[in-house]
């Protein structure tokens, strides 16, 4: 089946073409860095293109960027653990899932204040906002289940067992389903949003360990980056079947996909690199560019309005051998250097 580009699909092609596969050059380039400081880890990056928003999980705190001037302009306080935020735009709201609380914090966006906390499953992960039920998901890793949140009174309406760890999840309001990475199961388990159950586990075998999820709505595909097998597969959720995969970067954790080039993107922090590949067909995907970004560089978001990838990354200070001889410890943030990298086909 042949695909039909729009023009920034067409402009991508073009520039796709021009560059060697697997290479270091590419479509996409560095364009800037935005210091944002303060101590303490991170994990997910949300883009809402709307309000021209970026905001970062770090520490204990979500961190609000404004994506036209590339400048910080609020955080919301009180997040312990925090891990992400999915946005309900026509409320205004965003939540937040609060991974060392077990709860969800309810946000007035224009204010970045928060109005409640609800309860949910142990460490909250991955998080998101279904339009179709006007609901939030939260994936609670230590629980391995999901809790389902109405989004305009806070109450929790179920708490669905997904039989083992989840991680990143996709959903297709057409269908009324969820589909949502089991990372240590090896499976991609599909949730009726309607009936709050699930209803099918697709095997993603032989790739493995999948936690990065994106989707493509218009070709019923998903995006898989699989850290145990360093790949990213394709697919069909129509079925459940993996109908393609590709060789990607060790430590891989998000997974981005952008429609209006039909580019894939998997950022991987373990080498340090962005896997970008093309979806030649909803088939085939062919890797045409290895981005080098920074080691730890793991977690990562797609901005569909300006074609631009943002990653989390900080400093880190030269490991220690111990005095004892053996491996190296863990090495150390340098304090305040944390910042986000800011890559695109444009200036």
């Amino acid at each position: 089946m042949k695909t039909k580009l729009s023009f920034p699909g067409a402009l991508a092609a073009a520039l796709i073409a021009l560059a060697p596969l697997h290479g270091a050059d590419g479509p996409y380039h560095f364009i800037k860095e935005i210091p944002v400081g303060g101590d303490g880890g991170w994990d997910y990056l949300t883009v809402d293109s709307a309000a021209h928003r970026l905001y970062l999980s770090h520490g204990n705190v979500v961190v609000a960027v404004d994506t036209t001037t590339d400048a910080v302009v609020g955080q919301i306080e009180d997040t312990p653990g925090v891990h992400g935020i999915a946005i309900a735009p026509k409320l205004g709201r965003g939540f937040v899932s609060n991974g060392k609380g077990n709860n969800v914090s309810v946000v007035d966006l224009a204010t970045l204040k928060t109005l409640s906390k609800i309860d949910t499953g142990r460490n909250p992960d991955w998080i998101m906002y279904e339009g179709g039920q006007n609901e939030v998901y939260t994936f609670n890793g230590g629980s391995n289940s999901s809790t389902v949140i109405a989004a305009d009174s806070g109450k929790v309406v179920a708490t669905i067992d997904l039989g083992g760890k989840p991680e990143t999840a996709m959903a297709d309001p057409s269908l009324g389903r969820i589909f949502d990475n089991i990372e240590d199961k090896n499976e991609v388990v599909v949730i009726d949003t309607k009936a709050h159950t699930v209803l099918n586990h697709w095997s993603i075998m032989p790739n493995a360990a999948a936690s990065g999820m994106a989707i493509d709505l218009a070709h019923k595909r998903l995006i898989l980056g699989c850290a145990d097998s360093n790949t990213m597969a394709l697919m069909d959720y129509t079925t459940g079947k993996v109908v393609s995969t590709v060789p990607i970067g060790a430590g891989v954790d998000a997974s981005s996909f952008d429609p209006g080039t039909q580019l894939a993107f998997c950022s991987s922090g373990g080498s340090g690199t962005v896997t970008i590949a093309h979806e030649d067909s909803p088939d085939k995907l062919t890797v045409v560019q290895t981005l080098t970004t920074e080691p730890r560089a793991r977690t990562m978001t797609l901005d569909p309005a300006t074609h631009k990838i943002y990653l989390a990354s900080a400093k880190y200070l030269a490991a220690a051998a111990p005095a004892g001889g053996g491996a190296k410890g863990r090495p150390q943030m340098v304090p305040g250097s944390f910042k986000v990298l800011v890559y695109g086909m444009g200036k």
